[in-house]
């Protein structure tokens, strides 16, 4: 049992304290120490190296996936092209239609896995945290689907894009000075805020409450909290644990889904008729 919880725990224990205290999960543990190059602007840290990890995950299953494809496909084959689908069909085309859809396909569909991956590896051990859980990634994610939304609506409605997106047709002129710094603000500011927040903070969330979970099950069965009666409260622990790491699984298809349908959703205003 200790050698099964101890992968579980993305922290050593503190000597200042001992080895059998409790150690409460913080904000430290998503800015570990260099492993490689430190000091330098290549740094690379565990955080890094579990980003690169889900990048080549993400390469093979694509690769194994798709390198003998059969009309009848197998299993494997059949996973994938099940995740493709998802995207392609209850996304791209569902939003955009079968000709944009097609055009914005291979974006979206990028975005989908990259962030599915990355926050699966907040909950398989050994790895233990998400590499959507530091801003890096779900910033560059959201810059991405920003720029492809202003490319989208530039190249659809040249000349009027940021007009009527500033000056909606059909308010009184009057109104402009209220409405227009709201449509800016809401627009062009707050949406890829608001895409890399809402993906940061639940995988920041997630990684603690498991921490916490797992800690306090490693406490009450193998440190100073196992005496008598208060090591029983391992089980509940254990099992909010478990609990969670499920509820973590649902999470991290969800926001994957979420942050492609929101940038698919963005798409399709700067493609709207109305621009």
């Amino acid at each position: 049992m200790h050698l099964a919880l101890t992968p579980l725990l993305p922290f050593a224990a503190d000597d200042e304290h001992g080895e059998g205290a409790f150690h409460a999960p913080s904000i430290n543990e998503f800015f570990p120490d260099a492993i490689f190059f430190a000091d330098t602007p290549f740094e690379m840290n565990r955080i890094v190296l579990i980003r690169f990890l889900a990048v080549i995950a993400i390469v093979l299953i694509f690769w194994l996936g798709t390198r003998r494809m059969k009309l009848i496909p197998g299993r494997f084959q059949g996973a994938v092209e099940m995740g493709l689908d998802l995207v392609r069909v209850n996304i791209a085309e569902d939003l955009l239609g079968k000709k944009d859809g097609a055009r914005f396909l291979p974006i979206l569909t990028t975005i989908f896995f990259m962030v599915i991956v990355m926050n699966f590896t907040g909950i398989i051990p050994l790895l233990n945290i998400a590499g959507t859980s530091v801003i890096g990634v779900p910033l560059v994610l959201a810059l991405v689907a920003y720029v492809t939304f202003i490319y989208a609506g530039v190249k659809k409605h040249p000349g009027n894009f940021f007009k009527n997106s500033l000056f909606p047709p059909g308010v009184p002129k009057g109104l402009y000075l209220i409405v227009t710094p709201i449509e800016f603000f809401s627009t062009f500011i707050l949406r890829p805020i608001t895409l890399t927040l809402r993906l940061l903070m639940n995988m920041i969330v997630g990684h603690l409450l498991l921490v916490l979970f797992f800690a306090a099950t490693h406490f009450f069965f193998f440190g100073d909290g196992n005496t008598g009666f208060f090591g029983l409260f391992g089980i509940g622990t254990l099992a909010f644990g478990i609990v969670f790491t499920f509820f973590e699984i649902l999470v991290a298809v969800l926001q994957a889904y979420v942050f492609t349908l929101l940038t698919a959703v963005y798409l399709q205003l700067a493609l709207a008729d109305e621009h």
